[in-house]
């Protein structure tokens, strides 16, 4: 299959996605900084899971200029992860509003660390179905580094469990801008 189309369809899912989630958040009850205050949880839940969405449309855009074609199980994998990221506004916004819940934290946690898993596996798939593509055995020999945002959501989740409630939701965060950092790294040939 060609990637236009299918690059076109993933884009598409992730727009509405992005959308959806801000229709979830709620506005100030009054217009003052103490109510936007208030909000401040929801507002890093928000920022939270925006970038995670982002950094996959970011990474999948890069990715697609470098290749011209992809096969099945690439298409099967990306249904997967879109029906994954689709969760994305209903765990968000439960965190958000639960932020001290070890249930609430613990599924945030797990839909981060599933949304990375499966983006690794299609990333994976996309290097096995383009083999004699030199930008991606390249890139290939650094995917190591994907691991760097599972190890920070693995603290998060020993953090939540023994003294800080919060500490997957933190996490979470960290772990965003490393997996950002290392996929601007990649792309830049660091």
């Amino acid at each position: 299959m060609e990637t236009n189309r299918f690059e076109t369809f993933i884009d598409a899912i992730i727009a509405i996605i992005i959308t959806v989630l801000i229709l979830k958040i709620n506005q100030p009850a009054e217009p003052t900084l103490s109510a936007i205050w208030d909000l401040r949880v929801s507002y890093l839940a928000y920022l939270i899971s925006f970038l995670t969405l982002f950094n996959i449309w970011y990474s999948n855009h890069n990715l697609f200029q470098k290749i011209d074609n992809i096969d099945n199980s690439v298409v099967w994998i990306y249904g997967i992860m879109t029906f994954i990221i689709s969760l994305v506004p209903y765990f968000t916004m439960w965190v958000a509003r639960n932020v001290e819940s070890i249930p609430a934290e613990t599924m945030f946690g797990l839909l981060f660390v599933s949304t990375h898993i499966i983006y690794i596996i299609s990333i994976k798939a996309i290097y096995r179905s383009n083999p004699y593509n030199k930008f991606l055995q390249e890139s290939d020999k650094k995917s190591f580094y994907h691991s760097g945002p599972l190890i920070m959501i693995f603290i998060g989740f020993i953090l939540t469990y023994t003294f800080y409630r919060p500490g997957i939701y933190i996490s979470c965060l960290i772990a965003i801008l490393i997996w950002i950092f290392i996929g601007w790294r990649i792309e830049n040939g660091n």
